[in-house]
């Protein structure tokens, strides 16, 4: 539409190359769209055009002359399809956020904390730069997380509009390591929130327990508690949404490394749900989560006895393998190959072989597709029962004569 029209040069934004709906002028003298320059600025201290220096703390100007004309324009030319831009709200500035986290500290009743949260959840919604300034103001952040902490039983929306604040916020480790450390019952205020029936709660509950969990020392994943692993498998059984599916599965990664994690993710059900959500078919990046999952699980004898004692268990696995990604066979190989050294009864020898997973084997041994540590992976396992799947009918042919080289 704007095509059919020609729009002056100084209308338009130099970065994104678009009519400017918010012009501001830096210190250079050059006017951009704010919302273009703002998110240019977060990673370059320069101005684009001229390369001069910008300061971090700087405020472009806005530009009201400019806006004024670029709104009449548009009114002008609206027949020919032309966009109206609204006047912009203008931006909360630091001072601004840090009445309303002042506000939150001297709440003194749920109502007019929820008001305060809300009314900061508004700012933080409008821009990165409200949310940047949010994060540097300080204290601001450990406030939001008290408050989850204090109303996550009572206080129910004060919790929640406190969590889609923290979530909103990109948080560095450095920021998390110290939340996690100063406030030391949020995970069990997170788990709480696992344990509503609100899906909206559950998933940025499910955010922020990835997040935490991702930077918490080897000390504290140690004494993660049973109830953690409980509500992250509750989590991937009622498929709240992608991303908490996605906050889940990484929850499981990261921490099934530790202590006894392992065996009390196997005890919270984590198996026959990881297998399936395999049997679902999930995305390529679902798909390579889930199988680092159950290699974690498998890492113990409780984790490979649930694989090998569901009936779908060590078939999914085989399946997965050179039909995803690199990642993925990767996982599954590493899969197969604990359950072959490690819980490989008769009945699961026997199964690998009538369900093509010793003929999968066979192929990444071969194949260029995978690592070299895959295809070694690979060929340990066949080795380990050679002498039962050597001569077995349910190869093919073509794999037959491959076997003896693995």
């Amino acid at each position: 539409m704007e095509e059919q029209v020609e729009v002056p040069s100084y209308f338009v934004c130099p970065i994104s190359l678009h009519i400017m709906r918010d012009p501001v002028t830096l210190p250079t003298g050059i006017t951009y769209d704010r919302d273009g320059i703002e998110r240019w600025l977060l990673t370059a201290g320069t101005c684009p055009l001229t390369k001069q220096p910008v300061p971090p703390d700087c405020e472009p100007t806005p530009n009201h002359t400019l806006r004024r004309l670029i709104q009449s324009w548009c009114a002008l030319h609206a027949d020919h399809g032309v966009e109206l831009f609204p006047t912009p709200k203008p931006p909360a500035d630091r001072a601004r956020v840090a009445e309303l986290v002042s506000r939150l500290c001297g709440a003194t009743s749920s109502a007019g904390l929820v008001d305060a949260l809300r009314e900061l959840r508004d700012v933080a919604a409008e821009s990165e730069r409200n949310r940047k300034l949010l994060a540097a103001v300080p204290g601001a952040v450990d406030v939001l997380a008290a408050v989850v902490v204090a109303s996550c039983q009572d206080a129910k929306a004060a919790c929640d509009e406190a969590l889609e604040i923290i979530c909103s916020l990109e948080l560095s480790e450095q920021c998390l390591a110290r939340l996690v450390e100063r406030n030391e019952g949020l995970v069990d205020a997170l788990v709480a929130t696992l344990q509503r029936t609100n899906t909206t709660s559950r998933a940025y509950a499910a955010l922020l327990l990835e997040a935490v969990t991702a930077v918490m020392s080897s000390n504290r994943l140690v004494s993660l508690h049973e109830e953690v692993f409980v509500e992250v498998v509750q989590l991937l059984r009622d498929k709240v949404s992608n991303p908490a599916t996605r906050a889940a599965l990484h929850v499981l990664v990261g921490t099934t490394s530790w202590g006894r994690n392992r065996v009390k993710a196997v005890d919270a059900g984590a198996v026959p749900v990881l297998i399936d959500m395999l049997l679902d078919g999930p995305d390529r990046r679902g798909c390579e989560l889930a199988l680092a999952a159950l290699d974690r699980v498998c890492g113990c004898a409780e984790g490979r006895a649930a694989l090998v004692s569901h009936g779908a268990g060590v078939a999914v696995v085989g399946r997965k393998v050179l039909r995803v990604s690199e990642v993925a066979s990767e996982k599954a190989v590493r899969v197969l190959r604990s359950v072959a050294r490690h819980a490989a009864t008769a009945a699961v020898v026997q199964e690998m072989a009538q369900t093509g997973v010793v003929g999968k084997l066979c192929v990444v041994a071969q194949s260029e597709q995978c690592g070299e540590r895959t295809r070694e992976r690979a060929r340990e396992t066949l080795r380990l029962h050679a002498w039962a799947w050597r001569n077995s009918p349910c190869l093919q042919p073509h794999l037959q004569a491959l076997y003896p080289s693995c």
